[in-house]
């Protein structure tokens, strides 16, 4: 979450307002999109939230309600004209779908919010997966992120990842993970908790 400072400093914004739009998918990947914008608040920046199938779980609801008492907006619907999109925000953060959910590709809202996002033409940073992207073998998805912030470490996916940033926010993975997976960590300078790769 701390990577926007880095890839998208305050003072370089095309936009007068920091404003940044976060897409949360239903699972994981959208929990991950709400902690993200908390921190990007916390940053001075300005998100706004899609969040159209809220999960049920209680962890997920309690990352809502954070975000809505740090008074950070929720649209109520994702425009379709994406010039609308292109004009408002300087990034678009896309938290849909992670490693995990190839089915919800072509289920709703998901469907619409990728092909909505296929015509974005402002910066879109992914986290951890790009969204529609297979994240172990096999072919990258129509999304071309410009940033990537892999979680824990990059997926089998960062390999055919074309964009001008990435980054890996895994400094706090524990040893043994890194073992077992044959992880090796990269060095985080100072307090990092985010490093370019």
């Amino acid at each position: 979450p701390a990577v926007s400072p880095q890839a998208f400093p305050l003072p370089s914004l095309p936009r007068r307002q920091p404003t940044v739009l976060v897409v949360c998918g239903p699972a994981q990947n959208g929990a991950i999109g709400l902690v993200c914008a908390r921190h990007l608040r916390s940053f001075d920046y300005e998100p706004t939230i899609f969040y159209p199938k809220r999960s049920p779980d209680p962890l997920y609801r309690d990352f809502t309600t954070q975000c809505e008492k740090m008074d950070i907006p929720f649209l109520s619907y994702l425009p379709t004209e994406v010039q609308l999109i292109n004009d408002a925000y300087n990034a678009v953060v896309d938290a849909v779908l992670g490693a995990e959910a190839e089915a919800a590709e072509g289920t709703e809202p998901c469907a619409a919010i990728l092909a909505t996002l296929r015509h974005i033409r402002i910066p879109i940073v992914s986290l951890d997966v790009p969204s529609g992207w297979a994240a172990e073998a096999g072919g990258s998805g129509d999304i071309s992120p410009d940033v990537l912030v892999s979680l824990a470490a990059p997926k089998e996916c960062a390999r055919r990842f074309l964009g001008r940033q990435h980054f890996v926010a895994g400094r706090f993975l524990p040893y043994d993970v890194r073992r077992k997976f044959g992880l090796d960590a990269p060095e985080y300078p100072g307090t990092e908790c985010v490093v370019a790769l």
